[in-house]
């Protein structure tokens, strides 16, 4: 097959290129080169449950860690409540300069996440090191199990056994020298001597964590298990408290002093004269590389589509995407940003973080910074961008558009400029209390927004993950569903979609907890569970029985025909008692156990709005029992998976089901 290129080059400007590249190689790139290549990955083996707080813990977390590390070239963060906890450490090496540091990190954070589920694991760049677990770990320093050796290639000289025990004496006074110096002085050392030991090139780093002590102990283990790697052109020891690397190559940053030395060198002169050639050069290799880069990927895109049926949507999407107004550069966003600074943070979902971003026409936008590379988070960004890119409606959050082809999937909302509904509802800081009518037009307006996704925009969208901290409020606190990255279709001609469970513990239909049953009367039955926490004013929980459940305590005051009794204290009665009891009835309607009891959202609307539309009595709620929810069965079902499930999972509904007044769903 015959391939037409476009663009000619000149073998020329190529020649000239390689020339001058070979002259600056060793100044050029030794200056700009940032070292993220990965060299060590270390995944646990145990798993977190998906029914936990690990997730939203671990990017707090890591979230803590770059502020610090931003800083001073190191970070600590330690998340215990809620449980799980987890531990957070990342330390860039000491010759690394501040800016290579955060794009180190940047890297490292990115690709972390591919060891989730996992509870731990460590991660090993050229030029940073990042760890998350579920304990504490900072003093740590041998791991016997964990800790690895990584040897290069074979020197030259492998064959002769002189030169071998001299090159492993060299390694050898090397390390030794790193060691003494590196815990001297603060557990950072490198061989600033511009040929090394004879050549033989070295860096040592202890974690700051670290005492002298417990630095001396681990660099001295380390560099012992190092010499077993000579007569290797180099080696790596990766250590719980320590890196060690030697090499033949000078792979570190200068020092200061050696940088001055250098720039009085001829061969420097001669670079500066030639400045402009050099900078014309790089720019040139720039375009070859983009170049080739582009044809590597034509390529790999072509391959995949042939062989990769699945990633067929994305790609499309992908390019719909480029052609369209919905696409904006990552430089732009990440600028708009100030480049995610933490000032700018809005808020975190279970996917990524939210900034204000200030776009360079003025406008002021929500840019959700995913930090997920993993399948199930790219399924999510596409689903996202697929499903709402064409629907607009003045309940839900507008997506502006996205970035896909940065270091990291980035997503445009219009800026929603008051808080999220829990932190108005449930921020004990907060000293506002919304109104009876602010809360009844935020129940409205909600249900009007699900209404719209349910059939009124042609389609019919499921949500998934209606609950209050996805309801974002914005001016006079008109209420916007926000993050559609579970959304599903339902095509007209099919009743349910039979899928993995996905979704937050509480607002979950039983039918859909238990059997993956998936229709629009789940997002009915998480929008009854929103009302009633947004009348009552405290949160449902999964976990507790009895008071702890709002089910359990509005359905109680409904049968004692009391039902006013359950609205919010801290509204003082300050609320008409007819049409707040009709708000509770109506979400102890939409929680009904019975899919068929359930109404659909444009009933809710009308009960909403029209008075005389009638309220149907509603059944008896399902009420969850906390023992199950905690079994290995629940866990079963929490999967994402799309397999059928077993019997058991009929005995688990009878269980979650805990009334004889409700008929099962079909």
């Amino acid at each position: 097959m015959k391939m037409d290129f476009p663009i000619s080059i000149n073998l020329h400007w190529i020649w000239g290129f390689l020339i001058l590249n070979s002259l600056s190689n060793h100044y050029i790139i030794d200056a700009i080169k940032i070292r993220t290549s990965e060299v060590g990955r270390l995944c646990g083996t145990s798993e977190y449950s998906p029914l936990t707080n690990f997730i939203p813990n671990f990017i707090v977390a890591m979230d803590n860690v770059q502020i610090e590390l931003s800083i001073e070239n190191w970070g600590v963060s330690n998340i215990t409540e809620p449980n799980p906890p987890v531990f957070a450490f990342a330390q860039c090496f000491g010759d690394l300069p501040p800016p290579d540091c955060r794009s180190c990190f940047a890297v490292a954070r990115m690709k972390l996440p591919n060891c989730l589920p996992s509870v731990a694991a460590r991660l090993y760049l050229d030029g940073c090191y990042i760890r998350y677990d579920n304990h504490s770990f900072i003093h740590e320093t041998i791991d016997e199990k964990h800790d690895k050796i990584a040897c290069g290639p074979p020197t030259d000289f492998s064959n002769d056994e002189l030169m071998k025990s001299e090159f492993a004496r060299k390694v050898k006074e090397v390390l030794a020298i790193l060691t003494q110096k590196a815990v001297n002085k603060g557990g950072y050392a490198v061989d600033e001597d511009r040929g090394g030991v004879e050549g033989v090139f070295g860096l040592a780093q202890c974690w700051k964590t670290l005492s002298k002590d417990e630095c001396r102990n681990c660099l001295v283990n380390a560099s012992a298990s190092l010499l077993n790697c000579a007569p290797a052109s180099e080696g790596r020891a990766m250590f719980a408290g320590c890196y060690v690397r030697y090499s033949t190559d000078r792979f570190f940053h200068l020092a200061q002093r050696q940088q001055e030395e250098d720039e009085g060198s001829p061969l420097h002169d001669l670079l500066a004269s030639n400045r402009v050639w050099i900078i014309i050069a790089g720019i040139f290799s720039a375009i070859v590389l983009g170049l080739l880069a582009l044809f590597g990927v034509y390529v790999g895109v072509y391959c995949g589509y042939k062989s990769k049926k699945n990633k067929v949507i994305h790609e499309d999407v992908s390019i719909t995407i480029k052609k369209s107004n919905l696409n904006f550069k990552y430089e732009i966003l990440e600028k708009a940003t100030e480049y995610f600074d933490m000032t700018r943070k809005l808020g975190q979902g279970g996917a990524g973080s939210v900034f204000k971003g200030i776009l360079p026409d003025g406008k002021v936008v929500a840019v959700k910074r995913l930090f997920f590379n993993t399948r199930q988070w790219v399924d999510e960004f596409f689903n996202e961008v697929n499903l709402i890119s064409g629907i607009e409606h003045r309940n839900l959050v507008k997506l502006l558009g996205c970035s896909i082809e940065g270091p990291e999937s980035l997503l445009v909302y219009e800026f929603v400029p008051n808080k999220s509904l829990d932190q108005i509802l449930y921020d004990k800081k907060n000293t506002y209390i919304l109104s009876w009518q602010q809360r009844f037009d935020i129940i409205s307006g909600i249900a009007e927004g699900l209404a719209y996704l349910h059939g009124g925009c042609g389609l019919k969208i499921i949500h998934r993950d209606i609950k209050s901290s996805n309801i974002l409020l914005g001016d006079d606190f008109v209420p916007k569903i926000a993050d559609f990255g579970l959304a599903r279709s339902v095509s007209a001609d099919r009743t349910h979609l039979s899928t993995g469970i996905a979704g937050t513990l509480g607002y979950m239909a039983p039918e859909y907890l238990v059997r993956g049953q998936l229709t629009e009367k789940a997002d009915v039955y998480a929008f009854g569970v929103l009302v009633l926490e947004i009348a009552c004013g405290r949160k449902n929980s999964a976990f507790t029985l009895g008071s702890g459940s709002i089910l359990h305590s509005v359905w109680k005051c409904y049968k004692e025909k009391k039902i006013s009794e359950s609205i919010d204290p801290g509204l003082k009665s300050d609320f008409p008692i007819e049409e707040a009891s009709n708000v509770l009835q109506i979400g102890l309607l939409c929680t009904q156990a019975s899919v068929a009891l359930r109404p659909s959202m444009s009933d809710v609307v009308k009960m909403l709005t029209d008075e005389e539309y009638g309220i149907p009595s509603p059944k008896q709620p399902p009420f969850l029992n906390a023992s199950l929810l905690n079994s290995d069965e629940t866990r079963m079902i929490s999967e994402e998976t799309s397999s059928s499930y077993t019997e058991n999972s009929s005995n688990l509904y009878d269980s979650v089901v805990e009334t004889t007044e409700v008929s099962k769903p079909s």
